[in-house]
């Protein structure tokens, strides 16, 4: 197989534990990243993801982070979309009658206002920390300096989860997207973006969506892989993910990314 560009999703996919890559594929990607770009692409925060490029010896490459609402290369943003300020407060002033959480992020910067069991998690999976501070503070700054949200992140008991997603798709489908992360998660999203946009701002003049190959695992991932050359999906990935995929891997706990580079991508 000869591509030009490796892109791989992160949680679930490329990561074998919840924060953290194997010596196995850091070696695989050593291997393969003189002749094949490697693309770390995700959901997280910037900093989410440095600490596994630093791992793998990947700092000079651009990453795609936020589901694509933002696209970085070293300290440069190449591409930044962010959800409105006004549209940040009619979210929250819906999550809030509903007593479901809300985080805020924009680029490097994570609010929140309680250190709740989800926030610990995200803490200790994803290596990085929140501010802690009441969300109308964050708004009121965030106006003042004319910032809006590259994602929203709502927490809150299955039962409200279910109730705010309705709620929003019916009052804000055409002005954000939603992945439904888990029972009690929702991350949202800026409209007109996704990886696959993430992806197509880093092509070169001499490369296409045919020089890809990509791996992923979850809902967000399918658009991704339904717009490279090659799409691998790991073994524990949905079924839909499985669906529209051309091979699928080993599982991510067992290294499927990195098994499938050893057996497949030679150079």
């Amino acid at each position: 197989m000869k591509y030009k560009i490796l892109c791989s999703d992160l949680d679930g996919t490329l990561l074998s534990s919840m924060s953290d890559v194997s010596d196995f594929t850091i070696s695989e990607i050593s291997r393969i990243k003189q002749y094949l770009k490697v693309v770390l692409v995700s959901a997280r925060m910037p900093t989410a993801i440095t600490y596994l490029q630093e791992r793998m010896g990947l700092k000079n490459e651009p990453i795609i982070c936020y589901n694509g609402a933002l696209v970085m290369e070293g300290k440069n943003e190449i591409s930044s979309i962010v959800i409105g300020l006004e549209l940040v407060k009619d979210i929250y002033k819906i999550a809030k009658e509903l007593g479901i959480k809300i985080g805020l992020y924009h680029g490097n910067e994570w609010y929140a206002e309680e250190n709740t069991e989800v926030i610990q998690k995200e803490i200790l999976y994803t290596k990085t920390c929140p501010f802690f501070r009441p969300v109308p503070d964050t708004l009121n700054k965030w106006e003042e300096i004319k910032l809006g949200a590259h994602k929203l992140m709502l927490m809150g008991r299955m039962e409200s989860i279910d109730l705010i997603y309705e709620e929003l798709r019916k009052a804000f489908d055409a002005q954000v997207i939603m992945y439904r992360s888990n029972e009690e998660l929702i991350e949202v999203a800026p409209q007109h973006t996704s990886k696959l946009m993430g992806i197509q701002k880093l092509l070169k003049p001499n490369q296409t969506m045919d020089d890809i190959i990509a791996f992923g695992d979850n809902y967000n991932d399918i658009e991704m892989l339904r717009g490279v050359g090659y799409a691998v999906a790991v073994g524990n990935a949905r079924d839909e993910v499985k669906a529209i995929s051309d091979y699928i891997t080993l599982n991510n706990t067992e290294d499927g990314v990195a098994y499938f580079i050893s057996q497949y991508l030679n150079t």
